[in-house]
């Protein structure tokens, strides 16, 4: 069976025969497509691409090439100084402080993953949070991630959600870094970007990051909705506190309450007013479990010397 261009050539024979005055160009063309020259011809030209296509850039999009992570240097917490600046510390003291924190965590930590949990949409979440400005809720916030890290069996991660004034870190004394707002924005890709290893094993951080015009909508965006059900779900053992803003005159602290099963409403003695605080539970969810530390609350003990005092109390219906 002849093929193709062994048909082809033979109509174009007999054409030229009709026609003497295509006999140059038929020359022309069986130079090109002779059988014994087609070969040749493809296999240059095979060449010939393989040359361009190692010399030309690849044609895939610059967005879809993904730069490799590299692991973010861990936060390195100076817990003496902590502790000299009235913290938690993590060496099982006897502390009064200490003590205060583990009678608070060990009712949050009730809740998380005891009964009651059944009861609640993301037990495991607490946010912690205050009727208005200055009455310790950060400090509150950084003190029950560090008790709750020195349990046995559980890990913390600790969020700086207070966008608009973020704290967690100078509390701790650390540099700012990129956090949340910056996973938000999509200026960093992953949430692993911004979730931050610390010199204890069992508690991370995420900072704020940088404030932004958008912060409510971002908040209440789909994507951190997505975020916080895998922080809620993908570890079973793991508590996430969140440092929000005030309740009152403040939209994003009402939107982070929807996120959390718990909410820790720090309340500063001699300073909060009954309506303040009525006021900021009338803001939270109220399938919520909520409670209430006393912070600033200033007692004398045996030898008269002053201390902070922390509790927590289950609101009352």
């Amino acid at each position: 069976m002849k093929n193709t261009i062994e048909k082809a050539l033979e109509k174009q024979k007999a054409q030229s025969k009709s026609d003497p005055n295509e006999n140059a160009a038929l020359d022309t063309r069986e130079k090109v497509e002779t059988p014994d020259t087609a070969p040749q011809q493809m296999d240059d030209n095979h060449k010939e691409r393989n040359i361009k296509a190692k010399q030309a850039p690849s044609e895939e999009p610059l967005a879809t090439k993904k730069t490799p992570t590299r692991a973010a240097k861990p936060f390195h917490i100076d817990f003496e100084r902590l502790a000299e600046n009235g913290h938690v510390t993590l060496g099982g003291e006897r502390k009064q402080i200490n003590e205060e924190y583990r009678e608070i965590k060990r009712k949050l930590l009730a809740n998380a993953f005891g009964p009651l949990s059944k009861t609640l949409k993301n037990p495991n979440i607490i946010m912690v949070t205050s009727s208005r400005p200055s009455e310790g809720k950060t400090f509150t916030a950084t003190n029950l991630a560090l008790s709750i890290a020195s349990e046995q069996d559980k890990t913390v991660l600790l969020i700086d959600a207070d966008v608009l004034k973020p704290n967690v870190l100078r509390t701790l004394e650390l540099k700012p870094r990129k956090g949340l707002m910056e996973y938000l924005t999509g200026d960093v890709e992953d949430i692993s970007d911004v979730l931050y290893h610390t010199n204890v094993d069992k508690l991370k951080l995420i900072p704020a990051g940088k404030s932004h015009h958008l912060s409510t909508e971002m908040l209440a965006s789909y994507k951190m909705h997505e975020t916080v059900d895998e922080f809620a779900n993908r570890y079973p053992d793991r508590i996430v506190i969140f440092d929000t803003p005030p309740l009152i005159g403040i939209n994003e602290s009402a939107i982070l309450a929807n996120f959390a099963g718990q909410a820790v409403v720090v309340v500063e003695e001699g300073k909060a007013k009954i309506a303040d605080i009525k006021l900021a539970v009338e803001r939270l969810n109220p399938e919520m479990a909520i409670g209430f530390v006393v912070n600033k609350s200033v007692h004398n003990d045996t030898d008269h010397s002053g201390y902070y005092g922390y509790y927590y109390a289950e609101r009352s219906e």
